[in-house]
């Protein structure tokens, strides 16, 4: 379907294309010059008040806002103001309730906190964000819920930091990935990158000791960190441990478990890694096979049996909901299976169409939304019937039924470094190929971001460039907009859907 928008206002284009992409999904949305358009959009401004005017081919809406506050609260409102109009005349012309009402944003806890800070109760900021933004009444509670298992991680040292390395490799290439990864090939890029990989772990580690600042997480991501061989990846672990100190948490995503052996987990265990990911995504293998993993659910089983047998006493694994063709049943076969292994903690993603993965690419579909919700739904049942409790949580744009992804853990299988990047409460020093590095200015409430390039050979050449970045970052006052500046140099993506490998998306909530 091709929807045609006219704005009086443009800079509301882009806040009504992301509702009317909730209640259309997969349309192509474009900006019309006259009037004569799907929906047409007027906006004035009248004594302190917004005013937006809607016409969906001749139903007519009208919403107004107050606008008060400072000029970035002003120009919430606004924003917030559009896209509420849009979603209530939506809502009225197609019937449909979305599970996240008219919220778009990533991080739909910041409103939960924020309600918090005004004096509301849990239960109080829970009856308040159902009211204001139509949620259903599942997607307030999960909310709250959430929330109420973070807080005690909340509140950071203010010279905390987290430690991610990035290792962009994988044996092979997801469909539905758009991850700054390369295929492995015969691995002649490996050992430049690792000896780049190593200058800049250096640079980094002396940077934190200047700045006097205190590890408290390290994740090494991907990619597929066990894409490297077991040799490869001890000298990486090595060096991690060696000079950032202190962590209260290791995680290391082995992700694919074709990937993982026995050498390679004994290297972690004696590294000190305290958390694997060993993530099945499905467990059929007719999607697996769709999907390019180069693995069947039974190397699953093998994989994690190993993880537990080496030592590793808090395991992770991820599932992907409304991948294409599978049904309700074939997402209750998965989540039995991962029952029998009894992980520690399991994310529950939804599949998201992203621009550049094969999926999207070539035009597969997700599952249909009713179908995606009900996964959703089983795998939050299924997950507290084993005695988890949902502790960090976000949303993507193109994301099937409008819907959301969310950890559940056992109590003290928290990620610790999940939760400072997605909540965003802890400084990142973010080392390797694509990795966003960010400090918090709490002074100032804002956040500043210093990416590295993407492609493994820039990194590679430029990687003294990319030192100089975290130094110019952490000077005693941040430069603004380094990150847009840096990613117009790099072509590093800007498109919305761009998902950073060491954070989910840099997207307000």
């Amino acid at each position: 379907m091709r929807i045609t928008v006219y704005t009086n206002a443009p800079e509301c284009f882009e806040d009504m294309s992301e509702v009317l992409r909730v209640f259309y999904p997969g349309s192509e949305i474009a900006q019309a010059e006259t009037p004569d358009a799907f929906l047409r959009h007027e906006r004035s401004e009248l004594e302190g008040w917004v005013i937006e005017k809607y016409d969906l081919q001749g139903e007519k809406f009208q919403w107004t806002a107050p606008l008060a506050g400072d000029g970035w609260e002003v120009k919430r409102r606004r924003r917030r103001s559009v896209k509420q109009g849009c979603y209530w005349l939506l809502r009225r012309a197609t019937g449909k309730q979305p599970p996240w009402g008219s919220l778009t944003g990533i991080r739909p806890t910041r409103l939960f906190y924020e309600r918090l800070e005004k004096g509301d109760t849990p239960a109080e900021a829970e009856a308040s964000l159902l009211r204001q933004f139509d949620l259903r009444p599942g997607r307030a509670r999960l909310l709250r819920e959430t929330c109420e298992t973070q807080r005690p991680f909340m509140n950071p040292p203010a010279d905390a930091v987290d430690v991610y390395v990035g290792i962009p490799f994988c044996v092979t290439r997801c469909s539905y990935c758009s991850f700054f990864a390369e295929a492995l090939g015969k691995g002649r890029k490996v050992p430049p990158y690792l000896d780049a990989l190593a200058r800049e772990m250096d640079a980094g580690a002396d940077l934190l000791r200047r700045k006097g600042l205190k590890v408290r997480a390290l994740y090494v991501g991907g990619g597929t960190p066990t894409a490297l061989n077991a040799e490869q990846l001890a000298r990486v672990l090595e060096q991690m441990g060696r000079l950032f100190p202190g962590w209260r948490e290791w995680t290391v995503e082995a992700g694919r478990p074709d990937t993982i052996d026995a050498d390679k987990l004994r290297a972690m265990r004696e590294a000190g890694v305290t958390r694997v990911s060993v993530n099945p995504q499905t467990m059929n293998d007719q999607t697996l096979k769709l999907i390019g993993r180069a693995h069947t659910a039974d190397d699953v089983d093998r994989a994690f049996a190993m993880a537990r047998e080496t030592g590793f006493e808090n395991i992770n694994m991820d599932l992907i909901a409304a991948l294409p063709g599978e049904t309700v049943e074939d997402f209750a076969h998965t989540l039995d299976r991962l029952a029998a292994l009894r992980p520690d903690s399991i994310t529950i993603h939804t599949l998201a169409r992203k621009h550049g993965s094969v999926m999207n690419e070539f035009g597969f579909h997700p599952a249909p939304p009713e179908v995606a919700e009900a996964q959703v739904e089983l795998g939050a049942q299924r997950a507290r019937e084993m005695g988890m409790r949902p502790y960090y949580l976000y949303r993507q744009k193109m994301v099937a039924g409008n819907l959301e992804n969310v950890a559940y853990a056992l109590p003290g299988c928290e990620s610790i470094y999940n939760i400072d990047i997605m909540e965003e409460t802890t400084h990142i020093l973010a080392l390797g190929a694509g990795a966003i590095s960010k400090r918090i200015i709490p002074e100032e409430t804002r956040i500043e971001r210093a990416p590295n390039v993407g492609d493994v050979g820039h990194y590679i050449a430029r990687v003294d460039e990319m030192i100089a970045r975290k130094e110019a970052l952490w000077q005693e006052r941040a430069p603004r907009c380094a990150r847009r500046e840096q990613e117009n140099a790099d072509g590093n993506p800007k498109d919305p859907n761009y998902r950073n490998p060491n954070g989910e998306e840099d997207m307000e909530g």
